[in-house]
């Protein structure tokens, strides 16, 4: 152990130094620890004797700091204060700012336009975003809060439920233009497909399809959906995806929902925070917002109509723009 460690004393007892120098007495000491006036003396006696030197004047009625005593007093003071400073600098500049941890599509998708209503409503209160791919651990100790994909079960953490994970093929609208024809599910064997194969082989089962007999490319996995449905306009395909985050692209027609044949994905999404946390001002405060935004109606742009693919077990929904 270094000279430096070796040389403090128990900071116990410098505390207890501190608070009755500061008072000019034990009693008072004793009530702003918490501590009895005895356990204060005691503290302070080990002090002593740890340097060797009294530090206060034990008089009938009250105490008073001898000479070292003044001289120790003067710079443990300023020590404590400099403390005190910097935890109150510290806590305040955690609870004035919301760290978020969130999947990058549902972010940038989802969340991050809506962020501008919340932080009207919170002036005082700063946003920091961080995204993650995955999000199956626990998150980070700098992070206030976390959304994420999974059954709502995650120890130490409380989990409120957001939405439903669903996924079916997006598309540019000119994919199959020229089919002459409307599209068929089996016509998406022959184009480039981007996204899991589970997802595609499971959405292919439910329509009726052999995705076995495919003729086009296999698919491959982006891990983000937002990166995946970028890469198959760019390279007129199909991405398996969840249309409620691209409701902007498929009302703008920039995007087309083929078929109405949606799957659940398995694992929903959840707000979640340290369970030791859950009364945390900014932590409410957001939780109340956002489980709100999430009960809200979502409209998306209709998909072609099509004929109803066959075996289809899967809920079908009617998604619309606003006018």
């Amino acid at each position: 152990m270094s000279n430096l460690a070796t040389g403090l004393p128990p900071l116990s007892a410098v505390r207890a130094f501190e608070a009755a120098a500061r008072h000019g007495s034990f009693t008072r000491a004793a009530a702003e620890l918490g501590m009895t006036q005895a356990a204060v003396s005691y503290q302070i006696k080990l002090l002593e004797e740890r340097l060797g030197l009294p530090l206060f004047q034990r008089l009938s009625r009250r105490v008073a700091l001898t000479e070292a005593g003044e001289r120790l007093a003067s710079s443990v003071m300023d020590s404590f204060d400099g403390l005190r400073a910097a935890f109150a600098a510290v806590t305040e500049t955690a609870e004035g700012v919301l760290s978020i941890q969130a999947l990058p599509t549902i972010a940038s998708n989802w969340l991050v336009p809506r962020l501008g209503l919340f932080q009207c409503e919170n002036p005082g209160l700063a946003v920091r975003m961080v995204t993650q791919v995955g999000l199956s651990e626990p998150q980070v100790d700098d992070c206030d809060v976390a959304i994420r994909r999974g059954t709502g079960q995650w120890p130490g953490l409380e989990a409120h439920w957001l939405m439903k994970s669903e996924f079916t093929p997006l598309c540019g609208p000119n994919l199959f233009r020229d089919l002459g024809r409307p599209p068929q599910p089996s016509d998406l064997l022959r184009v480039k497909r981007i996204g899991k194969t589970e997802a595609w082989d499971r959405w292919f089962t439910a329509a009726g399809v052999n995705s076995e007999a495919t003729t086009g490319e296999p698919p491959f996995d982006l891990s983000v959906q937002q990166l995946e449905v970028t890469a198959a306009l760019a390279s007129n395909g199909a991405a398996m995806s969840s249309p409620v985050f691209f409701r902007n692209e498929l009302c703008a027609g920039l995007l087309i929902q083929p078929f109405e044949l949606m799957l659940a994905g398995g694992y929903d999404y959840w707000l979640t925070y340290p369970s030791r946390r859950r009364t945390a001002r900014k932590i409410s405060l957001f939780r109340d917002w956002l489980l709100q935004q999430a009960s809200e109606p979502v409209a998306i742009s209709s998909a072609p109509s099509s004929p109803a693919s066959p075996g289809s077990v899967a809920r079908q929904k009617d998604y619309s723009c606003p006018a």
